[in-house]
């Protein structure tokens, strides 16, 4: 989170109550974060549990009690937060802050829309706390390098989508011209829906083509599905080996700079070899 986000209020309890909330590195703050984690891990599964009809005729009550109590106490977090920063709108649209707020409406909005409730498993996104608390930095760089892989495929990918697009209209045409209504490809949105089915290869089976021709363009395009997969996966591979190695981190014995390119023999900031 931004720094700007986490300045802590001025006066001597909301100074307290920031080093409880925000703070990993004191013991107080340690074992609030660890308690958050436990609880939030236990709202998910009680979200879950609801979710079976079998466990729901048993134990809804207590499960619904349960619910309750994890978004009160998520609450009265959340305004903890809010009072211990020196700018709570600032933390109320980062990101945390977002994923915080929206761990506690769904209980509120079930109120009014029934069934938003089951929307609380969005709660497993504050574990990404854990990353901070347990001083997995290492994880959090090796994330970086595959969101970088991500940015350099977009326009290859997206080229690579429109050209998809273009095919399964194509293909779902022919379809639908080929079989017709009376075999089930009704329109061409269905015969489109087909396409892409075939085409990645999924094959739910709910249509087919009965026609001799219907089977031969239907063959052409599950062999030609095989070929489609593996362009994307090469992309983002290629951008990952890239990424990786503009990612890497020599630490130079001098200056103890880094990073460094991989291939790099001399540090780029004091010229020591590295």
């Amino acid at each position: 989170m931004p720094k700007e986000f986490k300045e802590p209020a001025e006066s001597g309890w909301r100074q307290r109550v920031y080093e409880v909330v925000f703070e990993a590195e004191t013991r107080p703050g340690k074992l609030f974060d660890i308690s958050l984690i436990v609880l939030i891990l236990l709202s998910v599964a009680a979200v879950f549990l609801e979710s079976v009809r079998s466990v729901r005729e048993v134990y809804g009550p207590e499960l619904y009690a349960a619910e309750w109590a994890f978004t009160v106490l998520f609450t009265i977090e959340y305004v903890l937060r809010l009072v211990s920063v020196r700018r709570p709108w600032r933390y109320v649209f980062s990101f945390y802050g977002l994923v915080d707020l929206l761990a506690i409406l769904p209980t509120y909005l079930s109120l009014v829309f029934p069934g938003t409730q089951y929307l609380l498993s969005i709660r497993i996104l504050r574990l990404l706390r854990i990353f901070r608390i347990l001083k997995l930095s290492s994880y959090i760089s090796e994330s970086r390098v595959i969101i970088t892989a991500l940015q350099g495929s977009k326009r290859k990918i997206s080229v690579f989508l429109v050209a998809i697009l273009t095919i399964v209209t194509v293909v779902g045409s022919l379809m639908y011209v080929v079989e017709g209504e009376e075999n089930g490809f009704t329109d061409i949105p269905t015969s489109v829906y087909w396409a892409i089915v075939t085409l990645t290869t999924v094959g739910y089976g709910d249509l087919s083509p009965k026609t001799g021709l219907g089977k031969f363009l239907a063959s052409c395009v599950m062999i030609m599905g095989y070929g489609i997969i593996a362009v994307p996966t090469g992309i983002v591979t290629g951008e990952l080996i890239k990424a990786a190695k503009s990612a890497s981190t020599h630490v130079c014995p001098e200056c103890h700079a880094e990073p460094h390119d991989i291939d790099a023999i001399h540090c780029k900031y004091c010229g020591a070899k590295l």
